[in-house]
């Protein structure tokens, strides 16, 4: 393996990729970093969750001059959520370099875009759609601009942007270096690269061998306004030990986290705006046990070793496969079991078929658990601590007191009165969520969707719940094995 001290990058990248907890290159960044540190225009053949934007973000933040406040440097990308998720990662390694990164793409007010352009970013990150507008408004200067990188170019190709991206390299100089990333190379993207690039360098890299060997995976199919409920019952019912859930955004995590604690589980959140220290701070209680249920995102979650996990819930699925097999590879370590379940909105089955593509394994369906469900999995929790003090014998100092009971009252009406008083009956507190729009189509590619449209929230926010315990591994398999074999028969997939 490289290490990035081995590749010619100035003090200022390496610190911040030292705060990032990155030491060796993945073999695309090794790859790519010296060529595009060289000026030399590159087609990446590679998978999401090979470290692409680190390939390409490295090289172009070095080449920026930070005292300059015009566009040096622009990425198309074809989702709104990989044009934020990349323009985090690059801010994040021009930190001490002190970048600017301005993300646009379509659903956020373009009056605040521009607002934020007249503040003079050096890289922007966007959609075509939204890219095109601001072109189009004049709102958007590309005169300077020396570096143009496509990221995921046959996804934008799916997507119907093919016209969109050759109009944006129009308005783009001449004289640039073009770095171009795709999965797979259909004949659209060799004819743009045969157009629009100079003696191209190809980069090849496999993605890693897709394993998930002992996890339990299942999936929820469920609406986007249903989620944290289905969650919370979950967990009631399948009493975690340690679990992970995974967010989509920053935004997600925290409301997440919060809502979690409202309903009584000890959660924290960790994302890409925690400091070093407060991430270590979390990471050190969750591993220690003091927190039962760590939120997070996918870059925050990089490079996490925590053992004990038996439990990765998946609010929003990811748009890749290796981002799904990097989050439910948290669990399932050291020989040990694991089980990993991704909620699923009905607009967004394609991409749980991609994932059983790519992975070669099938997710088995799961029915959401009923409130009496959860709340019986709460008394299950109840009984067996019960149980467990009775095997601990310590009890001589109550002997006394309880034969006292015995003598007035009932034994069954004893054990059902203990079991009320440590079980936490449901708790219907409300929470805020905000509703994320489901990931574009896979098979259509919603094209006005994703590149004009706005998105489309329902109710902000949910209520119900159980919950107010330290959730327990008690009982996981009675529910999933038992009370699931008629949905696993007869739910429908498409």
């Amino acid at each position: 393996m490289t290490n990035f001290s081995e590749l010619n990058l100035s003090p200022a990248i390496l610190k911040s990729l030292k705060r990032m907890g990155f030491e060796e290159a993945s073999p695309i960044q090794a790859k790519t970093i010296p060529l595009s540190t060289q000026g030399k225009d590159i087609i990446g053949q590679a998978q999401t969750g090979t470290g692409k934007t680190a390939a390409f973000g490295i090289p172009l933040i070095e080449k920026i001059d930070t005292k300059n406040p015009n566009i040096q440097g622009i990425i198309i990308a074809p989702t709104r959520e990989l044009a934020i998720q990349v323009s985090e990662e690059l801010y994040k390694i021009g930190y001490d370099a002190r970048t600017r990164v301005l993300a646009v793409y379509g659903g956020q007010d373009i009056q605040r875009q521009i607002k934020a352009l007249k503040k003079g970013p050096q890289i922007i990150v966007g959609t075509p759609g939204r890219i095109l507008d601001h072109i189009k408004r004049r709102t958007l200067k590309l005169d300077q601009v020396s570096t143009l990188v496509l990221d995921e170019a046959d996804e934008m190709l799916n997507m119907g942007f093919i016209d969109d991206i050759e109009s944006i390299l129009s308005s783009v100089p001449e004289e640039r270096q073009t770095l171009l990333f795709s999965a797979t190379m259909p004949d659209p993207i060799r004819r743009i690269a045969e157009r629009f690039m100079k003696d191209p360098e190809l980069v090849r890299v496999k993605a890693k061998e897709m394993t998930v060997p002992l996890i339990e995976q299942y999936y929820v199919k469920v609406q986007e306004r249903e989620k944290f409920d289905v969650l919370s019952r979950l967990i009631d019912v399948q009493s975690p030990e340690l679990a992970i859930v995974f967010g989509r955004t920053k935004r997600r995590v925290d409301e997440l986290a919060n809502a979690l604690n409202l309903r009584g589980y000890t959660a924290e959140g960790i994302h890409g705006d925690l400091s070093q220290a407060k991430r270590l701070s979390v990471l050190r209680k969750f591993k220690d046990g003091k927190v039962d249920v760590l939120v997070a995102t996918d870059v925050a979650a990089r490079g996490l070793d925590i053992s004990g996990v038996t439990h990765v819930y998946n609010y929003d699925i990811p748009q890749d496969p290796e981002s799904y097999v990097h989050r439910i590879g948290r669990t399932g370590r050291a020989g040990k079991e694991g089980m990993a379940i991704t909620f699923v909105t009905p607009r967004e089955m394609g991409y749980l078929k991609t994932v059983e593509q790519t992975t070669k394994k099938r997710m088995m369906p799961m029915r959401p658990p009923s409130w009496d469900e959860a709340f019986e999995g709460q008394i299950r929790v109840s009984m067996e601590k019960l149980a467990d003090i009775v095997k601990e014998n310590n009890l001589n100092e109550y002997a006394n007191v309880a034969k006292e009971l015995l003598e007035e009252n009932d034994a069954t009406q004893i054990v059902a009165a203990a079991l009320k008083l440590m079980t936490k009956e449901p708790d219907k507190t409300p929470v805020h969520i905000t509703e994320e729009r489901p990931l574009p189509s896979k098979r259509d590619g919603q094209r006005s969707s994703s590149r004009r449209g706005k998105p489309s929230y329902g109710n902000k926010g949910g209520s119900g719940g159980n919950a107010n315990r330290k959730p327990r591994r008690s009982g996981r398999r009675e529910f999933n094995r038992d009370n699931n074999k008629d949905y696993k028969r007869d739910h429908n997939r498409s």
